[in-house]
């Protein structure tokens, strides 16, 4: 209890820990986003050590979430660009709105957000969690099913005539209704075990099953996410040692060894920097629309909403162990981040509920330990192609084991009771259905039609 004394070992400790366990995250989430899978390892370091340098949380981890990747994905209309236009001009489209998202939330901390988030109600953001852990589902299954992924889901799906025009017919009459395509090709996948990988999809349930119960059964001296590197690692050694027949991270592209931050004329940060007229030159307002006021709207949305879930793990921390926050600073930090993830060609990051409790109960005690996270990162990408073999079914696994339990078994939205349920249920299936964005507006919609608002005891909370 209480805010740790500084002890500079213990965050060495910690930060390494943090540093090995993340990685499959890393990599699970940049394929969540739409991007290649190197991308997630490429980018992750810079904007966690900006984060690490503003923030006031000595627990908080932030990065690209589950979350953040799907909200990006479906903004952007990430798969529909990428078919269109290809995976690198994507990722430049993903960097450059990135920087939008972190001038909204400077914005937002300057026109004093924090208050007004704080009064969003409770059902609203639970219901939007389960709506948001539906789609990280559908973005998962099919690397975990198929041996090629989404695209041969795809080939099934428009195969099929009840499937293939349910997507027609959503496609045509509600664009907005991305995730009903989704949801409508997840189903379909799970409902045909005829189309699965055999490999793939035993090693996508193993793994999810080691990953779920590994816990239990592991040595307890062992630090929290060792069950992620074990299966992770285990996957990789089968795909290097067998023709495995599934999809695989592939090649990770080596740094350029002039590329980077010079600091004099010894130090060296290997971190390529964007173009930011490159950037800002990226048909990102066409997207939505060719209007800069709906993109920033969307953007301050997007923003808004990833405050909520740092807003819930400060708010945690300031409960369990009496440490204050600032909404003020928590939100320029989450703008700092995504500004630096844009220039380095990252999705935007938010905070990490996991690596944020991973963070404290592997004995951090100030923000030093994320910023060696992120050193370690930075400076071991060229190491990195170690998980080139890595099977995307595994990876797909890491996803599913956080989220299916809270889709399958939503507790809190079970327990619900009249208007609050409607509202909480509407909610989660508008954000399941539609996008993140939309899903929540409705959310507040519905709140505000029945009068709901955030109680006392939500407050104090």
């Amino acid at each position: 209890m209480g805010k740790p004394d500084f002890n500079p070992i213990r965050d060495f400790i910690s930060g390494v820990i943090m540093a090995a366990t993340s990685i499959p995250q890393l990599v699970a989430y940049a394929e969540t986003v739409g991007l290649a899978s190197y991308r997630g390892l490429a980018t992750a370091g810079p904007s966690l050590f900006a984060w690490g340098l503003t923030t006031g949380s000595p627990f908080m981890c932030s990065g690209v979430t589950s979350i953040t990747a799907l909200m990006a994905k479906a903004d952007l209309g990430g798969e529909s660009y990428v078919a269109e236009f290809g995976e690198e001009a994507y990722s430049k489209l993903v960097a450059s709105y990135s920087l939008w998202v972190g001038f909204a939330s400077i914005f937002l901390a300057l026109v004093g957000f924090g208050k007004l988030a704080k009064r969003v109600p409770k059902i609203v953001r639970t219901g939007f969690k389960w709506g948001c852990a539906v789609g990280v589902v559908g973005s998962a299954i099919p690397n975990g099913l198929l041996a090629n992924g989404s695209s041969e889901l795809k080939k099934h799906v428009s195969d099929c005539d009840i499937a293939g025009n349910m997507i027609i017919f959503f496609k045509t009459n509600f664009p907005a209704a991305t995730g009903a395509v989704s949801v409508t090709n997840v189903l379909y996948a799970l409902s045909h075990p005829s189309i699965w990988g055999t490999i793939p999809a035993a090693l996508f349930f193993i793994s999810t099953y080691f990953v779920m119960k590994g816990p239990k059964f592991l040595p307890k001296i062992l630090p929290p996410g060792t069950e992620v590197i074990i299966s992770t690692a285990a996957a990789t050694l089968l795909s290097m040692y067998t023709d495995y027949p599934g999809a695989v991270v592939g090649k990770i592209p080596q740094l350029d060894p002039d590329a980077g931050i010079k600091i004099g004329e010894y130090i060296r940060i290997p971190v390529e920097l964007l173009n930011i007229n490159d950037l800002m030159n990226t048909p990102l307002v066409e997207q939505f629309g060719g209007s800069y006021a709906i993109l920033f709207i969307t953007a301050t949305l997007f923003a808004a909403v990833n405050f909520l879930s740092i807003m819930g793990i400060v708010s945690g921390f300031e409960t369990d162990n009496g440490i204050a926050w600032s909404a003020p600073r928590e939100l320029t930090a989450q703008g700092v981040a995504c500004g630096v993830a844009g220039i380095t060609g990252s999705p935007p990051v938010s905070g990490s509920m996991s690596r944020s409790l991973v963070s404290r109960m592997t004995g951090t005690t100030s923000r030093l330990a994320c910023i060696i996270t992120a050193l370690i990162w930075i400076y071991l990408m060229p190491f990195m192609t170690i998980m080139s073999p890595t099977p995307k079914a595994a990876l797909s696994a890491v996803i599913i084991s956080a989220v299916v339990k809270s889709v399958v078994f939503p507790k809190q939205l079970m327990e619900l009771k009249g208007s609050e349920a409607f509202i909480g249920w509407g909610t989660g299936i508008a954000t399941a259905v539609t996008s993140p964005s939309i899903g929540f507006g409705i959310g507040l919609i519905l709140a505000i039609l029945f009068g709901k608002k955030t109680s006392e005891k939500e407050k104090k909370q």
